[in-house]
């Protein structure tokens, strides 16, 4: 007897609704999200007389414990359903769309039943995978801690010590959080010679020494001053923004570099290493969204509504309407389209599409985008093959295409 299994997941509790293949209900089950609720949830499924081969089961994240306790215990037909799916499918049990955590384990259900034909089965990704979209994930956030940070801590120079914030070239440069450590109010840094600063700079490993004369220069120029209870209101902040982004720029550099390492021995680096602009970060971020499992996006069309590239059209009788597509995974968009705007100058190919679509585009990000949805097809193409890119091959088959008959 085959059973459909939906899981209505949350950190405390999970609902489970089975369902039999005519949709009538077996059983309501609510666990506690721990290992004893887990085996409760395997001890029914013995009790009911299934074999884990005739269990479908639904849940709306693979990023949940739960996940693993069913890959672990052989459950092979797990179907992972977006939130926004099963949103919009609530319609089919009323017309209110009201919901309660057990009538979404019954919709999943249901939704295995009736649709599965459209979802694809979840497979996880080799362990090296996962490591890399781990590190991948915590080097994004590392950069907008930093942007935050050094945002803040800028805003504090500029209260009472402004030419701290201009004498090297950014503020999330390590040598500059540690000039802010070292050096925390304009009195601490009047003293300063010409050779005092050069000699900091290659205590901390400066790799431009022929700026550090302009770079004394901007610390040297006069400045409004501050008076001394606005100093010692701001400088202990100071200090502690300018330990804290050190610190973040110093986790963000070991991340990128554990990342090179993992990415370099993955099956899958010579096909998004070779793409153009990819580079040392997103290389591993596309490879990390696109995964191990080649059934994943049977097609490169379902890859680009994944990735947000393309655009959603709506058509009734003599009305179309195209607009932005607001559903889809974010991050991978700001992926593609960073790798797109990278990839102008290092591919003839996309600088050329880019410079024929751009007059015709609402916006720089709509161009970027446009181009990015048309090199999603070709990496895809290469993703599946397992080939790198090949720009003269490109070249040549785009002729090929445009070559009129």
């Amino acid at each position: 007897m085959r059973v459909y299994i939906g899981i209505d997941w949350s950190t405390q509790k999970h609902d489970i609704v089975y369902l039999n293949e005519e949709g009538g209900i077996i059983l309501y089950q609510t666990i506690p999200h721990s290992p004893m609720g887990f085996e409760a949830f395997d001890e029914q499924r013995m009790k009911l007389g299934v074999s884990v081969e005739d269990c479908l089961v639904g849940i709306e994240t693979e990023h949940n414990l739960m996940i693993d306790f069913l890959s672990s215990h052989q459950y092979r037909q797990i179907y992972v359903i977006p939130p926004s799916t099963i949103r919009d499918s609530r319609g089919r049990f009323g017309a209110s769309k009201a919901k309660t955590d057990r009538s979404d384990a019954h919709l999943i259900a249901d939704m295995l039943r009736t649709d599965r034909a459209r979802l694809h089965a979840w497979h996880a990704d080799m362990l090296l995978t996962q490591q890399i979209a781990a590190l991948v994930g915590l080097e994004s956030f590392l950069t907008r801690t930093i942007i935050q940070i050094t945002n803040r801590l800028r805003n504090v120079l500029w209260r009472y010590y402004p030419n701290a914030a201009k004498v090297f070239s950014s503020l999330d440069q390590q040598i500059a959080l540690v000039f802010v450590s070292a050096y925390p109010t304009p009195e601490a840094a009047a003293g300063l010679t010409i050779e005092e600063f050069k000699s900091f700079a290659k205590r901390h490993h400066y790799p431009r020494p022929s700026k550090l004369p302009a770079c004394f220069a901007r610390l040297q120029k006069p400045q409004p001053d501050a008076k001394q209870q606005t100093v010692l209101a701001y400088q202990s902040e100071a200090v502690r923004l300018a330990r804290l982004a050190l610190q973040a720029v110093q986790d963000k550099a070991a991340t990128l570099k554990e990342i090179q390492e993992l990415f370099v021995d993955h099956p899958d680096y010579p096909v998004f290493s070779s793409l153009p602009g990819a580079g040392a970060i997103l290389a591993p971020a596309l490879l990390a969204k696109f995964g191990d499992d080649r059934q994943r996006y049977p097609t490169p069309q379902v890859l680009q509504c994944v990735a947000g590239t393309c655009p959603v059209t709506k058509a009734s009788g003599k009305h179309k309407y195209v607009s932005f597509r607001y559903a889809c995974d974010h991050e991978f968009r700001r992926i593609v389209q960073q790798w797109a705007k990278s990839s102008i100058d290092y591919s003839v190919w996309a600088n050329t599409y880019f410079q024929t679509i751009r007059p015709h585009c609402d916006s720089l990000s709509h161009a970027y985008r446009r181009l990015a949805n048309r090199w999603l097809e070709v990496a895809w193409r290469l993703w599946q093959d397992r080939v790198p890119y090949d720009e003269e091959r490109h070249l040549r088959q785009h002729a090929l295409r445009v070559r009129p008959k």
